[in-house]
């Protein structure tokens, strides 16, 4: 069997962690998310991968490359406009031979449900698959209506008053080639997009069997900033410790933690596991690095800095005395010495975010920030729960944010004090 892996989008609700990589590449326990999905093809024996991408391809192309070092044979389709699942699909046509896997790359599975859905279309044999989960609301997903494993109907976001039932739609498929005849005749949607969930009924209504298969396995949805942190804490779960880099005297480490290739761990150091450390990074001396903290390749963790379960993109520097709790850093950031990202409200509530110009509850107590690739703190600069730094802004010197600053932006703190004998 053959897949296809939708890796296109930017992911505008993740900014600005997605104005330089599309959302797919951002990274989860240590590896990008769309990666979950290439591994659990492999360990299912679907080595042939038709990948495609859009926004920002170039990262996605960096990364993988041929997918010979993944242990698969990928090929790249650029879909230059994203016009809607349907379409992104529709451009693996005349590239497959037989049925194939559709995932979505922002999803990711437990590795296992690619094996049931494999085996499942085996023994059923449909024109159409489709991998259905339970949830206790189903109103901003895609709920589906069977009738025994066969599909009747999609309700997309359906309001509460209309019983959808509870079960919904994860975005993973499997197709015969003939869905890419329907592909060419599905309309575009009230959003302007040509949907695969109107694909697959307009297959329904033509009495084709189009099946579903409930699954209770491990599926992650990751949309928004803190999400990420989410999905992290979830996976790390399972980490699996390894040390392959160098720890000195005097390090403490309790729980499993990956310590990668040409890293240093200085001494004086406690790490609270599970923790990821990718390589080539010098962390230490006397840091506190606690559970779920997911710091990536080239990064500097100065004397005496706290992390809190947060992620750390690659080349950033965190400098001494500072600290970083339940935040997402992105890549090659400069946090200056005695930067405080505060992560818990006055009054104890749930923290809220700014997604797409709304103000969304996050449902976290504790949440730190989100900063772009490229910011660059001024010591002892101080950052309030829930606020977002755009890529390459500067925030000087004893500045106190307590709200959003967008891409490329100076701030600089006003200060009057007086010199006198």
């Amino acid at each position: 069997m053959e897949a296809v892996v939708l890796t296109a989008g930017e992911g505008t609700r993740m900014r600005p962690l997605t104005l330089t990589r599309p959302k797919t590449m951002l990274p989860v326990a240590g590896k990008p998310m769309v990666e979950y999905s290439v591994d659990a093809l492999r360990d299912n024996g679907v080595s042939e991968i038709i990948m495609i991408t859009g926004y920002r391809e170039e990262v996605v192309r960096s990364h993988f490359g041929d997918g010979s070092e993944f242990g698969v044979n990928i090929t790249y389709v650029k879909q230059d406009e994203r016009l809607g699942t349907a379409h992104a699909i529709g451009q693996a046509a005349g590239m497959v031979s037989d049925e194939f896997i559709v995932l979505n790359g922002d999803i990711i599975t437990d590795p296992q449900l690619v094996g049931d859905l494999i085996s499942a279309y085996s023994d059923m044999k449909p024109e159409t698959l489709m991998v259905l989960r339970e949830v206790l609301d189903p109103s901003s997903f895609g709920a589906v209506r069977l009738e025994g494993d066969r599909v009747r109907e999609i309700i997309e976001k359906p309001s509460p008053d209309v019983d959808a039932g509870n079960l919904i739609n994860t975005g993973i498929y499997v197709f015969s080639p003939a869905v890419f005849d329907y592909i060419e005749q599905t309309p575009l949607s009230r959003r302007g997009e040509y949907e695969i969930t109107d694909t697959i009924m307009m297959q329904v209504r033509d009495d084709l069997p189009v099946r579903a298969i409930v699954s209770e396995r491990e599926w992650i949805d990751v949309g928004r900033p803190w999400e990420l942190l989410d999905a992290s804490e979830k996976l790390m779960k399972g980490l699996e410790g390894a040390i392959l880099g160098d720890v000195e005297d005097g390090v403490t480490i309790h729980g499993p933690v990956v310590v990668g290739d040409g890293s240093i761990i200085r001494s004086g150091t406690y790490i609270q596991g599970p923790v990821y450390i990718g390589k080539d990074c010098d962390i230490g001396p006397n840091c506190y690095l606690r559970a779920h903290t997911c710091i990536g390749n080239n990064v500097s963790i100065g004397n005496a800095v706290e992390i809190k379960n947060s992620i750390i993109m690659d080349g950033t520097n965190v400098n001494h005395l500072s600290y970083v709790g339940d935040s997402v850093i992105g890549a090659d950031c400069n946090i200056a010495a005695g930067t405080n990202i505060a992560n818990l409200r006055f009054d104890d509530g749930p923290v809220r975010m700014m997604v797409k110009e709304e103000s969304v509850d996050t449902g976290r107590r504790k949440l730190g920030a989100v900063f772009g690739d490229g910011v660059k703190t001024g010591i002892n600069s101080s950052f309030n729960p829930g606020v977002k730094v755009g890529k390459g802004s500067r925030i000087g010197a004893g500045c106190v944010i307590y709200e959003d600053v967008p891409s490329d932006k100076l701030v600089i703190l006003k200060q009057e004090y007086t010199v006198r004998d």
